[in-house]
């Protein structure tokens, strides 16, 4: 099948996706409460609506969007330019991107564990594991045990990317499906430490962080977050195909950025888009 027919059947599909079944979305782990509520409100209040949820990883849903058997790709980091190229083979088109919450990506240790906060220098060297023992920042003579998402998770990616400037994950770390297993463990763990959104938490506890070592640390909230001075901040993103950006889709993806949606994002844990992104 050519370029030309593959898209025009593309179109085809996602016209008769649009007009059967509920609305799907897929992806991010970090997302899939916040997208689950999402839906559940949504649906609580528009008689009829369906909305179907599911994790997997900020890859998959990307993966899904391309098969197109998702409708939505839930995202926790932007859509990488070979991403953007596989969809575009399929249907035509780049996906349309939706900045649809803001993150402070929080830093997790053992609510036994004395430390309050670290630098980014100091996070690079835990989790590469130029660092293994707390005594080096200030904590008690035990070694560090680092908890990690798995290589498809978005927040991986942007921890990877962000925090290790690149570098590989100390080949100790463990790697979790998600950030509740990752919470989970930690509180678990006297001496562990992992990484995760700011929607979660119940069970450790989050560290300040620092831009430089002995500078001003900073927690993960609202206002540090939307003055850009907590330094591990990000837009989380919904994608769609263009072609199914209409009717139900597009409605539901409205609401999402509206301050009916952005109130959900707060009761969830996650910061609202301020005023300028959202829905009219």
């Amino acid at each position: 099948m050519n370029k030309t027919l593959l898209v025009i059947a593309a179109s085809t599909l996602a016209a008769l996706r649009t007009l059967a079944g509920p609305i799907t979305v897929k992806g991010s782990d970090t997302m899939v409460v916040l997208g689950q509520k999402w839906a559940e409100t949504y649906m609580s209040e528009h008689s009829g609506a369906k909305v179907q949820v599911t994790g997997g990883g900020s890859g998959t849903g990307f993966a899904a969007l391309q098969n197109q058997t998702t409708d939505l790709a839930n995202a926790s980091r932007k859509i990488k330019a070979s991403e953007i190229e596989a969809c575009v083979k399929v249907f035509g088109k780049r996906p349309t991107e939706y900045k649809v919450a803001l993150d402070g990506l929080s830093v997790y240790v053992n609510a036994d564990n004395p430390i309050k906060a670290l630098s980014l220098e100091e996070l690079e060297g835990i989790f590469t594991g130029k660092i293994k023992n707390w005594k080096n920042v200030g904590g008690p003579d035990a070694s560090i045990n680092v908890f990690s998402r798995e290589n498809s998770s978005g927040t991986y990616e942007f921890f990877k990317e962000n925090v290790l400037k690149g570098k590989d994950f100390v080949s100790s770390a463990q790697t979790l499906q998600g950030t509740a297993q990752v919470l989970q463990a930690v509180a678990g763990n006297k001496t562990g430490i992992g990484y995760g959104g700011a929607g979660y938490g119940a069970g450790a506890k989050h560290l300040s962080i620092s831009k430089e070592k002995g500078g001003e640390a900073v927690e993960p909230t609202e206002e540090t977050v939307l003055a850009g001075k907590y330094p591990i901040w990000r837009h989380l993103f919904i994608y769609v195909n263009p072609a199914l950006d209409k009717g139900d889709v597009s409605t539901y993806l409205k609401w999402i950025r509206s301050d009916a949606g952005q109130k959900v994002v707060k009761d969830v844990g996650y910061f609202p888009l301020p005023p300028t992104l959202r829905a009219k």
